[in-house]
Formats: structure tokens, sequence, C-alpha cells
């Protein structure tokens, strides 16, 4: 054993005895561990001296029989540390019991004791644990680690055995109304971990009915909105009626945004933005779904306001690491509507705010896309290619980035060519085989569409833009229409009321002579999603009634949303309809 060993041994057995402020002068008064004998601090010194060599196991024996003797938590901790560098979980839970034992009014031994029959999946033995941890805590903090049973849980393999702990414990808490909606909001987060949606519904029934305004069953309640439970949404509305914190309508609203429900995503954040105008992520989301559907300056004036509600610290404290994710949103919106507005130089100026390395492929995607537009693809493209590539994915982020790129630019070939020498390398990536699908038909290559969106449809058959996008092709060439109409139900039983996917069953509808059923469908649409594309089609349906004043209004709506849109253009060269 070398001397430098011997040293640090030495330093872990004071530190185990005597806590981190033993190298301060000795105190006139005795010393915390005026228990420890020559024969027990040997001990621990062999126990250190076993460890440092590579023995864990002697270790390991020596500091267990050293915390008995002496009592002592740091030492009981010390052995579980040895147990836990020998990858002896059991051996871990022998010392954290036996600290329970020695000491059960100990916080921290019966911690111990309940993450390591976590980590050993022993989910039933938690239970006494568990109801240690919560025994004595005062309201308020007891409804605080209520909240936090469904993540201790979260990992475990048998979640009905966890779900079956907790209830038990929980069993007193249920029926009261201090702690019985977050005990309730527990359970049923524990039963929709353990896909029992039934037994969660009803566990958001019961709290609810304890209190109508608790903030944990609200938001119980949007973990389980789904078409299959409309009840679960009925409850979040009625919350929402009363006087609902800012969080659980933001959580609502993200909820929506996920099932692309947006009209009714944005009419929650005009409530929030109205009732707390100082709730900065409801501008960025509000500003977002502005930009999307066209309205700039409304976006704009939302953006700023997040901005505003954010400052950047002073310099020199910024630092690539300070700058949120919001605020990179943020900024990357603004460009946007710069660049929308053909404010280009300001749009490269909103970029120029932003400091944030892993960013750094999607601000310079913005100033590529800025480039291009100046006419300047040569050098929008090289500016993609010289991002730095951090991890694996970002070299197919920049595949990615720049054949959209090509798209934008109309080089729909040399996007052809990039996106099939991407698949090739990367052929197991569904996402460059789909984007090579939609480059094939751009190019009038259906054959070769179709194929590959067979080919993705089968390596990820829950891929609804896949059967969208076929479905719709068969529709728009007016060819086998049934199996049209069957991708494009397939692909709304995996994104319901989706518009677009709306918009592509309206066509079937419009190429099956079903012209009411789509105008009526392409309407909703249009109203879920202002967008040029549905505008198209709607007007030329409407065209084909012979509605042609309707038609050119709902084309010149369109227009304003997207000036650029080849085929609402398109649509209205062929029909003769005006701009």
């Amino acid at each position: 054993m070398s001397r430098i060993h011997r040293l640090f041994a030495l330093t872990l057995v004071a530190a185990c005895i005597c806590g981190p402020g033993l190298a301060q002068p000795p105190k006139t008064v005795g010393p915390d561990n005026s228990n420890l004998d020559g024969e027990l601090f040997y001990e621990i010194l062999l126990g250190e001296i076993e460890s440092t060599a590579g023995d864990v196991g002697s270790a390991y024996a020596l500091m267990l029989n050293a915390a008995r003797k002496s009592n002592s938590p740091r030492l009981y901790e010390r052995a579980i540390e040895i147990a836990y560098r020998a990858r002896s979980g059991e051996a871990a839970l022998e010392a954290a019991q036996a600290w329970a034992r020695a000491m059960p009014s100990s916080k921290e031994a019966n911690r111990y004791q309940f993450q390591i029959l976590l980590g050993l999946n022993k989910i039933a033995e938690t239970q006494e644990p568990l109801k240690r941890e919560l025994a004595g805590l005062a309201s308020l903090e007891r409804v605080q680690a209520i909240n936090l049973l469904p993540r201790y849980f979260a990992r475990t393999t048998d979640k009905k055995q966890a779900t079956t702990v907790v209830e038990k414990v929980l069993l007193a808490d249920t029926a009261t109304r201090s702690t019985g909606p977050a005990a309730w909001a527990a359970i049923g987060t524990m039963r929709l971990q353990a896909e029992d949606v039934n037994g969660a519904l009803d566990a958001a029934r019961k709290g609810l009915a304890l209190d109508s305004e608790s903030e944990d069953v609200a938001l119980l309640a949007i973990a389980l909105i789904s078409p299959k439970t409309p009840e679960a949404e009925a409850m979040v509305r009625k919350y929402l009626a009363g006087k609902p914190t800012p969080d659980v309508r933001m959580a609502y609203a993200r909820s929506l945004l996920n099932t692309q429900r947006y009209a009714q995503t944005y009419a929650q954040m005009e409530v929030l933005t109205t009732e707390r105008p100082d709730y900065a992520d409801a501008w960025l989301l509000r500003g977002s779904l502005e930009l999307q559907d066209g309205k700039l300056a409304l976006a704009e004036a939302s953006l700023k306001t997040y901005v505003t509600l954010n400052p950047l610290p002073p310099e020199p404290a910024q630092s690539p690491a300070t700058m949120g994710r919001g605020l990179v949103q943020a900024y990357l919106a603004l460009s946007q509507v710069a660049e929308q507005g053909q404010r280009l130089d300001e749009a490269k100026a909103y970029l120029d705010h932003i400091v944030s390395p892993r960013d750094a492929l999607r601000v310079q995607r913005r100033y590529a896309a800025i480039l291009a537009r100046q006419g300047k693809l040569t050098e929008a493209r090289a500016a993609i290619r010289d991002v730095p590539e951090t991890q694996t994915s970002d070299a197919v982020d920049k595949l990615n980035a720049e054949a959209q790129l090509l798209r934008d630019s109309h080089e729909y070939a040399a996007a052809h060519q990039l996106l099939l020498e991407g698949s090739a390398r990367y052929p197991d990536d569904t996402e460059l085989v789909y984007d090579l699908a939609m480059m094939s038909e751009k190019l009038g290559k259906t054959e070769e569409m179709e194929q590959l969106l067979r080919r993705v449809i089968q390596a990820k058959p829950d891929y609804h833009h896949a059967y969208n996008a076929l479905g719709y092709s068969l529709a728009d060439r007016n060819i086998r229409l049934p199996e049209a109409r069957q991708l494009i139900t397939q692909a709304l039983a995996f994104a319901p009321d989706d518009p677009f996917i709306v918009d592509s069953l309206a066509w079937v509808e419009f190429r099956s002579g079903n012209t009411a059923e789509a105008i009526r469908l392409l309407q909703g649409a249009f109203q879920a999603r202002p967008d040029a594309e549905i505008a198209a089609h709607l007007g030329e349906v409407l065209w084909s009634v012979g509605q042609k004043d309707q038609a050119s209004a709902i084309w010149k709506e369109g227009i304003g949303l997207n000036p650029q849109s080849e085929t609402l253009r398109d649509t209205m060269q062929r029909l003769r309809g005006k701009p």
C-alpha cells in the first residue's frame, strides 16, 4: 500500500466519522466521535484500505460491522456506497435495512431502503418504507410528497403491482379533502401507467368530487384526453370554467396542439394571454400559431411580448448555455415573420440574437433560406453543409435541411438526387424515404412514389403521413378510390381531426361525386387550419357547382395566406379563376 493510498484511506475514515469539518482546528469541547476506540478505528481504516485495493467484499463487511458498532449514519451510507460499487443490490439493501432498524426515525435510512427496493424491483416491499416516508408530514408537505409518487415508480416493470402498493399506502388519504385530490390524482396516474384507463378515469371522478378546483386532478384528466375518453375532456372543460391555474390551461393547450386542434389551441391562448398577460409561454405559443396561420402582424406582436417578458442577461453574463429554448424559438419565429414580410436584413438580425450551439443547424437553416431568397442558392447550401456535426443525427438533419432548401427553390431534380443518395446511406430512416417519395411525385414518378410510400408503411405502420400521401395521390389521379378512402381513413385513425387528412378525405368524396360532403369537410378543415392548399381544393369544389364568387373569395384568402402556393396558383389558372 503506497503512502498516498494510506493518506487517502485515512481521509475517508475522517470524513465518515467526523464529517466535512474535520480539517478545521480542533475545538475545546469533546469530539462527536468520542465512541471511536482504537479497535473500531482500525476496522474502518482496514475497510477503506480493502476498498482502495479493490476487495470490495471485505471492505463492505468491515464497514457494515463498524457502522453497527458505532451507530454512525455516515458509516452505514459508506457501506451502501461500497455495495453499489460491487454492483450488489442485495448487500446495499442489507446495509440500508440494518441502518433503518438501528435508527427507526431516520428519514435518510428509510429513503435509502425505499430507493434500493425500487432498484431491485421488489415493489411489494416498498409499501412499509413508503408509509414511513409519508408519516408525520404536514398537510402541504404530504400533498407534495404524494405528487411525486408516480415518478418514483415510473421505471418499474410491474406497473400493476406498483399501483396496488400506492393505493394501499394512500387509502386513508383518499377520504379527506386536504389530501384526497392529490391522492386520487397519484392513483389515477399510476393506473394510467398500468394502462388501466377506466380505473384512471374513475380516480379522476373521485378526485374532482372531493375538490372540483383541484389542479392535480385536472392535470390527470388532461393526460387522459383521447377520442375514446370524451369524459376526460369534459372534466377539463368543467375545471377551466371555474378558476383554473394558468399552468393547467397551458397543459390543456399543449394537449390540443399535440392532436393538431390548432383553432382550439389558439382560443385557449387568447384566454390565457388576456387573463395573465405576464404568462410568457402563452405568448410564445400564441405567436407561433399566428405565424402558422399567416397572421404576421399579430405573430410579431405576440413574439415580441414573449421576448420582453424573457430578457437576456447583460453581458458578460450571457453565455451559450443561458439562452433558453423559448427565446431560441421566439427569435427563429421573428426571423421567419420578417422574412415573409420581405424584410430580409431584419430577418438576419433576429438570427444574430441567437446564442445556442445546439441550435446551430436550425439557425443556419433559416439563414440559408434567406440567402436562397436573395438568389444565393449555392452559398445557402454551403452554409448548411458547414454546420459542425456534434451528434450522429446531425448528418441526416443537415441532409434534410439542404433538401428542403432545394424544394423551396423549386430545384426538384436536385432535391430528388440528394434524397436518393441520403436514403441509400441511411436506409432505415423513414423520414428520408418519405421525403424522397414526395420528390418522386413532384417529378411525375408516381410508380416510384407509391413503392416508396408502401416501404415506409411497412417499416413504420403508424406513420400516418405515408397513408395520407398515398391516399391523396390516388384520389388526385382519380384512380382506385376505394383504396384511397381506406388509406386516408387509416391515417385519420392515427391523427383524428388533422385538417390536412380531412382535406384528403374531402378530395376522395369530390372524386367520388359526393360534392356536398366534400364541401362540408373542406369548410371544416379550412376553419380548423386556414391553409392555401386547403383553400385551393375548397375553391375548386365550389367552382364545380357554380359557386364561382365563393370560390374566388376563398382563393383570394388563400393567396393572402401563402402567395407562393403552387397548388393554389395552378388551380386558379386551370379553372380561370382570378387572384
